[in-house]
């Protein structure tokens, strides 16, 4: 976290982090000061078409890695020399494309009704192309600087990576580092002090007809399930890092993000994405191989050891959950099987039990193989958004959703991803995630609805999901009988 002070001055910080190390969030990336940002998906039937061209600019690069001085994350990052090592400790990243894709990005993939009213001034796609970056090894604490060559520019990247040592060596830096650190802690006591209240978008009625509308459906025999959620939101026009740094200590997450969007064209307002999301959405290695782990089923964390596992037995004995996990992972299975080698498709893993900071989940693992000629592009098309984000089947209640939610989602339920040259992916689904778009600062909330739902005990759902992430940047969600 502290080298990434070092870099906040060039644009486009980008830092890709496993706040809560686990068996999926091994690796932190950080890069900054892309070469290109696309912010539009391509015309025609690839929406991908672009970012596959600006991808392959870095292709013929071959990678250099050097292995850096000192392990842990806030250790200064030095160049140590060319370093051979297993494959399997390879940074996972060298340099490729880093961002996000909106949940509306499904529109360019499926037809949809357009009624949820579009409010965000955010592109549906932001992928930035990124010739280094620095990896952090949470399994064995070495740290790496890793980076490829730009239309085989071999003299350009050396420049760059030189560049990157000089910055993470700088004298400035360390203190550039110290007076962040004192400025984001004297920010976040303002905070917890002012406070910052956030209102729903939708009203406790209002969300209970919503479900009730979803449960609707679902006796018509329209869908099985569908995740409904709902919008907070405050004005805001601050600078969010200091938020990202009391966001991933107060509620750790296997796959925390920043990402620096730039000003707002208008305002000139900083934008960022802060994500603490504990649901990994899809992942690539250099093999083919293909790997996601879709959460469905919450319960709070109890407030003592016993509640807690009381919460849990609870939730792993859900008829309801386990259901609403298992119809996900048909939705998924269906999504890997477009585009994997028949037969590969497997559930190695059904209905474990996760927990973060405020809640525990049902998490099931799904895996496959890309069939011949097949890429993360091609896997992307067949499985954006995510199932565990839609509902079943996956095209119908989207439609559900566009006509109950009243606003669009933005970047929310989408991904934060990146994909390297080499053909590896790893991504994020964007839950748990904060949206400073210049103006305001928003937070969804949501559930996967289905037929046994209690639309009273699927409010509190949101309600505890939301606690999670408010209380740890000193913020709360405005009762509905304080706006009277």
């Amino acid at each position: 976290m502290d080298v990434a002070e070092a870099f906040r001055d060039p644009p486009g910080l980008a830092l890709l982090e496993s706040a809560r190390p686990g068996r999926t969030g091994r690796w932190s990336l950080l890069t900054a000061d892309p070469v290109a940002i696309l912010e539009a998906a391509a015309d025609g039937a690839d929406p991908f078409a672009d970012a596959r061209a600006l991808l392959a600019r870095l292709a013929g690069g071959e990678a250099e890695i050097d292995e850096a001085d000192g392990g842990a994350e806030g250790d200064e990052v030095v160049d140590a020399g060319a370093s051979a090592f297993r494959d399997a400790d390879r940074p996972p990243f060298s340099g490729g494309l880093v961002g996000y894709l909106g949940y509306d990005l499904g529109r360019r993939l499926e037809r949809l009704p357009s009624i949820a009213a579009a409010d965000q001034p955010l592109p549906e796609l932001r992928l930035a192309l990124h010739d280094w970056a620095i990896a952090w090894d949470r399994r064995t604490g070495a740290a790496w600087l890793a980076g490829r060559a730009l239309d085989g520019d071999a003299a350009r990247l050396d420049r760059r990576l030189a560049a990157v040592r000089e910055q993470l060596a700088s004298p400035s830096a360390s203190s550039a580092s110290s007076a962040s650190s004192a400025s984001a802690s004297a920010s976040a006591s303002s905070l917890s002090v002012g406070g910052l209240a956030f209102t729903s978008g939708t009203s406790r009625a209002g969300w209970v007809e919503g479900v009730e509308a979803v449960r609707a459906a679902i006796a018509s025999g329209e869908i099985y399930q569908a995740n409904l959620t709902r919008r907070l939101a405050t004005p805001f026009a601050a600078d969010p890092w200091p938020l990202f740094r009391r966001l991933r200590t107060g509620d750790p997450a296997l796959f925390a993000g920043y990402l620096d969007l730039g000003p707002d064209p208008a305002t000139h307002a900083p934008r960022a994405l802060l994500s603490a999301s504990p649901e990994p959405f899809l992942s690539v290695d250099a093999h083919g191989h293909v790997s996601t782990d879709p959460i469905k089923g919450t319960r709070p964390r109890g407030r003592t050891r016993e509640e807690d596992r009381e919460l849990a037995r609870e939730l792993l004995a859900s008829r309801k959950d386990q259901a609403e996990n298992v119809m996900i992972v048909d939705v998924l299975r269906n999504d890997l099987g477009r585009v994997c080698v028949p037969g590969t498709v497997r559930v190695p893993r059904l209905l474990r039990l996760e927990r973060t900071a405020a809640v525990q989940h049902l998490v099931t693992t799904v895996t496959g193989r890309l069939a011949p000629g097949k890429d993360a592009f091609d896997l992307l098309a067949a499985s954006f958004p995510g199932g565990s984000i839609t509902g079943a089947p996956k095209i119908r209640a989207m439609e559900v959703i566009e006509r109950l939610e009243p606003v669009r989602r933005g970047p929310y339920c989408g991904t934060m991803l990146w994909l390297g040259a080499d053909g590896r992916m790893g991504s994020s689904i964007l839950i748990r995630t904060f949206v400073a778009d210049g103006a305001r600062l928003t937070l969804h909330v949501g559930g996967g609805i289905t037929y046994r739902s209690d639309p009273t005990a699927e409010w509190d759902e949101t309600v505890a999901k939301a606690h999670g992430p408010l209380s740890s940047i000193g913020a709360v969600e405005r009762r509905e009988e304080e706006d009277r």
